[in-house]
């Protein structure tokens, strides 16, 4: 097998890491969550099955976040429910920036359990994933039911239904090291050829899709977050019969909550005077709150 990577250290924490099987037509991404994904949790007190839930929606969402090319380019993911005990999970990443935020019912999240399912959670709703992409100033979202036994299983059958690209993930969430460790890996199998190239057709029983799937099959939950295993010794033990791999070092991924006293001035000025004027509290104030971080910001002009 022929490997290539780029040169630095090996990937553990809070770095996406690149691959391409060439002889495939198969892309990938695989990712670690450490202290970035610790840093985001914190700014609210999830109980363990928000926390476990949000950290699947983190991974997901950096994992389809790097597959986007142009700088600037934002992808959302958003899971949605009607009167769910998880009534909105929202995560967006972009260029390495990755945030994340969970509203639940605390009284009936206590009634559940250790292990609720994801139809316990949500209710029934739908999963939206949408990609605002800078080069060309485009928004497209594909949406697909809450169903089945996690948010991965809902990102595969979007792929599926609205790209028509096979895709097997596969995530890993487990305490370690002073807090949570999430990991994830996702590859993909582009018709006719590597990538940027016009798919003619789609074959989701295509033999080197199913090569693919069956090695990638094997990863474990454990694999993904054993710190001890760098992401490139993952990949080496899944496709190191291939003849070639092509590895490369992606975004560091770091907490990217955007918010600050500018973008809401901003925000705000798109508001006529007199609705702005109808936000002010008896001191002039306009109090903007950022779910994403928990904080609070005092808007006054």
């Amino acid at each position: 097998m022929t490997k290539e990577i780029d040169s630095g250290a090996e990937t553990g924490f809070d770095r996406l890491l690149q691959f391409t099987l060439p002889d495939r037509h198969a892309r990938g991404r695989i990712v670690r969550l450490g202290p970035t994904l610790e840093e985001i949790l914190a700014a609210h007190p999830y109980p363990p099955v928000l926390k476990h839930l949000l950290s699947e929606a983190l991974v997901l969402t950096a994992l389809m976040g790097a597959l986007l090319k142009d700088d600037g380019s934002q992808l959302t993911l958003q899971a949605q429910a009607d009167g769910g005990i998880v009534s909105l999970l929202v995560c967006d990443y972009r260029g390495g920036e990755l945030r994340g935020y969970a509203r639940h019912d605390e009284e009936r999240l206590a009634q559940l359990g250790a292990n609720p399912s994801l139809q316990k959670l949500f209710g029934g709703g739908y999963l939206a994933i949408t990609f605002d992409l800078t080069l060309t100033d485009q928004r497209y979202q594909g949406v697909v039911p809450l169903e089945g036994t996690s948010l991965s299983q809902a990102v595969e059958r979007y792929f599926a239904q609205s790209e028509q690209v096979p895709t097997l993930i596969r995530t890993g969430i487990r305490a370690g090291h002073g807090g949570l460790i999430a990991g994830g890996f996702l590859v993909q199998h582009l018709a006719e050829g590597e990538e940027g190239r016009e798919r003619l057709h789609v074959r989701m029983d295509q033999p080197e899709w199913e090569h693919v799937a069956a090695l990638a099959g094997s990863l474990t939950a454990d694999e993904l977050v054993d710190a001890d295993l760098s992401l490139e010794a993952l990949i080496w033990r899944l496709f190191h019969e291939e003849r070639e791999v092509l590895v490369l070092q992606g975004d560091e991924v770091a907490r990217g909550c955007r918010c600050s006293i500018v973008h809401f001035e901003e925000v705000l000025a798109r508001f006529p005077k007199e609705d702005r004027n109808d936000m002010r509290d008896e001191h002039g104030i306009i109090r903007v709150d950022c779910a994403f971080c928990s904080r609070e910001f005092l808007i006054e002009d």
